[in-house]
């Protein structure tokens, strides 16, 4: 089916994995053969049936002002030089009619999307100039509040967006920007949808009424999404998608807190490693992803369910789909359960490709007659 229909996938977290292991053009990593260190890499990604990719750049919420768009840009930069590095099998896109031609030439389509709005310092600026260099969509917050908007993992502060907020939201649709509500409040979530004129997508959530984590989506929002047009890309994080996980996941914050430690910073939970030793997580499956994805389609229907894997951006993952190559195997178990593969097809790609043309195309449009052509890689000539 996916040979046909290929995944779009919502968040891999690659480029912050690569920055990690000191990537640079002096020192590149070459993901044309298997890396033991990551979860993605070419091959990985033809055996996963992967079409196109959002590659994140992310950088840590911890960042602010100029430290956090500098870093952003260093983010884009890398991504740029790894396509530029891969022409046959990588190819940037900026438009769902890129996607489209990339996915049917045989290569994966990559698109870019910011994690964090902490990454334009507050200035809609800095965004414009983010979406011109191809980034197509930003995730509000990440797991800190920024100034105008709270996250679903911070001290709720303005009780959702606040005015910028709701400025940034508008001047996303305004200049082709996917909004982005993975990682929000439900509150930001709901004054978002309130302030969208265009679809707007979860790039990597599932479902709270399965799952009660707060990265998750509640019912009453994903109830919203038909309204809206926009797309729930259900994650694997197995503390997003199996009970068990959730659980062993607050032993482990209420462990941090004891010791002293900001659990949701990722230096501070490499200093429980003694004590999840001792605790090892429980184990997530396919069945449970599979779960979250029957439970977003029978609240919103299936024109609405998408799938964003988080690949590079959790340790753990799910037994069946612990890598990029794994996607065949939760299609199984969709067809197993009666999916038909046209519902599949609209899960793999379908659905994410029409919010690209509904919100990110149809917004390029308005501004400037036709659709941009690719932007030109960092470093070309």
């Amino acid at each position: 089916m996916l040979a046909v229909t290929p995944v779009l996938d919502g968040h891999n977290d690659l480029p912050w994995a690569l920055r990690i292991a000191g990537e640079s053009p002096a020192s590149p990593v070459d993901i044309a053969t298997r890396v033991p260190f990551t979860q993605t890499d070419l091959p990985r990604l033809v055996e996963g049936g992967v079409g196109a990719q959002f590659w994140s750049v992310y950088v840590p919420a911890e960042l602010d002002g100029d430290a956090a768009v500098a870093a952003t840009l260093e983010q884009i930069d890398l991504v740029h030089r790894l396509v530029a590095r891969h022409p046959d099998a990588l190819e940037i896109a900026v438009t769902a009619a890129d996607v489209e031609r990339i996915m049917a030439a045989g290569k994966v389509a990559s698109l870019i999307g910011a994690e964090g709005g902490h990454s334009i310092a507050g200035s809609l600026g800095v965004l414009r100039a983010l979406q011109a260099l191809g980034v197509r969509y930003m995730t509000l917050t990440h797991n800190l509040n920024t100034p105008w908007a709270d996250s679903a993992t911070d001290e709720p502060a303005i009780g959702g967006l606040n005015d910028f907020g709701r400025q940034v939201v508008a001047e996303m649709q305004r200049i082709g920007m996917l909004v982005d509500l993975s990682h929000v409040s439900a509150d930001t979530m709901n004054d978002a949808l309130d302030a969208a004129t265009l679809p707007v997508i979860f790039s990597h959530s599932s479902a709270r009424a399965i799952t009660n984590h707060p990265r998750n989506v509640p019912d009453a929002v994903l109830a919203r999404m038909p309204a809206n047009g926009g797309v729930v890309m259900v994650t694997f994080v197995p503390q997003f998608v199996s009970s068990a996980c959730r659980e062993w996941d607050l032993a482990a914050a209420a462990e941090a807190e004891r010791r002293g430690l900001d659990y949701r910073d990722i230096a501070s939970r490499q200093q429980l490693d003694d004590w999840t030793a001792a605790h090892p997580m429980p184990v997530a499956t396919v069945a449970d992803v599979a779960d979250h994805v029957e439970h977003v389609r029978a609240v919103t229907g299936v024109d609405h369910v998408g799938l964003g894997g988080d690949f590079d951006g959790t340790s753990h993952l799910p037994v069946g789909l612990s890598d990029v190559a794994g996607y065949p195997a939760l299609f199984a178990e969709l067809l197993d359960r009666g999916w038909s593969v046209e519902d599949c097809g609209k899960l793999a790609s379908g659905n994410a490709l029409r919010v690209l043309h509904d919100a990110l195309d149809a917004a390029l449009l308005a501004r400037g007659g036709t659709t941009p052509r690719t932007p030109r890689a960092f470093g070309s000539t």
